[in-house]
């Protein structure tokens, strides 16, 4: 193999990509000096050219819109979410063969769950039982924040969205993980976020800000953990209304972090797992890792 060993970020847009920022800093921590990770443009139809293009100094990609799912047709989906949800997010290579060979991860599901599991950890709240969580948007990142209910075990789901009847994909899961799941206008959010256990925000931009306004009209507390996938601006205006009100907020920079520590480790070929317990399960290891990445991030932020 050649001597650098070659990552990147591919999507189109992508100069406001953090992701250089985050494995580059992996690298340094674990001493991989001949590691190099960058970030290309590429949309849906330069995908097929770059892959065929590539030679075996590549040893991942990370993957964001609009290529989730065009990526598809290229792999094999290599963990459960990625298979479950046709959507991944990181690229494997493996040169040993003739051919080289691909394997799709999901990381995203985990960074969700891992970034809940450390909040409820900061102020020693155990997860709740049978616990309630709502939804905002039904993109892509909806449906992983869905899987992500799943892993910590949550029984009711509200998805809340502009396009109720657009996704198909919280029906399949629900049935096929015995989850009950309402889809509602996305105006008929606020009741249901005044009494969750967590709520997701995966609407971009400042696309939450006039439900972040009507929450703030209201007088009751808020209970629940709130995850907000945005980390532009930061902290969202959802974010702002959502502590006011007596709730927990986390930013989108969690979900960042966690999904591209599980992601260096599988590029790096590391025995550690992408499922929530594995990787929970051998935190000690990858504490430093994890410091090293977050301080980085921090400065960019």
């Amino acid at each position: 193999m050649s001597t650098i060993q070659r990552a990147a970020v591919l999507g189109k847009p992508i100069a406001h990509s953090l992701s250089p920022v985050l494995h580059e800093a992996a690298y340094q921590s674990l001493g991989l000096h001949d590691w190099a990770y960058g970030k290309i443009e590429v949309g849906e139809d330069d995908l097929p050219a770059f892959v065929n293009d590539l030679d075996d100094s590549w040893r991942g990609l990370s993957l964001t819109m609009p290529l989730k799912r065009t990526i598809q047709p290229f792999g094999t989906p290599s963990n459960q979410w990625a298979r479950e949800l046709a959507v991944a997010n990181t690229v494997v290579f493996d040169w040993s063969g003739r051919q080289p060979r691909l394997a799709l991860y999901n990381t995203d599901v985990y960074g969700i769950a891992r970034a809940f599991h450390d909040a409820f950890g900061t102020v020693s709240r155990a997860f709740p039982e049978h616990a309630t969580a709502v939804i905002l948007g039904n993109g892509n990142t909806a449906v992983s924040a869905m899987a992500a209910c799943i892993m910590l075990g949550v029984t009711t789901v509200t998805v809340a969205a502009r396009h109720p009847d657009r996704n198909p994909q919280f029906a399949q899961l629900a049935a096929a993980h015995g989850l009950t799941v309402s889809v509602i206008p996305l105006e008929q959010a606020i009741e249901p976020l005044e009494h969750c256990d967590i709520a997701i925000s995966t609407i971009p931009g400042r696309g939450a800000d006039p439900i972040a306004q009507q929450l703030s009209a209201t007088t009751t507390p808020l209970r629940g953990v709130l995850l907000d996938v945005v980390y532009d601006p930061r902290p969202s205006l959802l974010m702002q209304v959502w502590r006011a009100h007596g709730g927990l907020a986390i930013g989108g920079e969690r979900m960042l972090l966690h999904q591209a520590v599980a992601q260096v480790l599988l590029m790096m070929g590391s025995a550690v797992g992408t499922d929530f317990d594995t990787l929970t399960n051998n935190l000690p290891q990858t504490a430093t890792l994890e410091q090293a990445m977050w301080e980085a991030l921090e400065k960019e932020l």
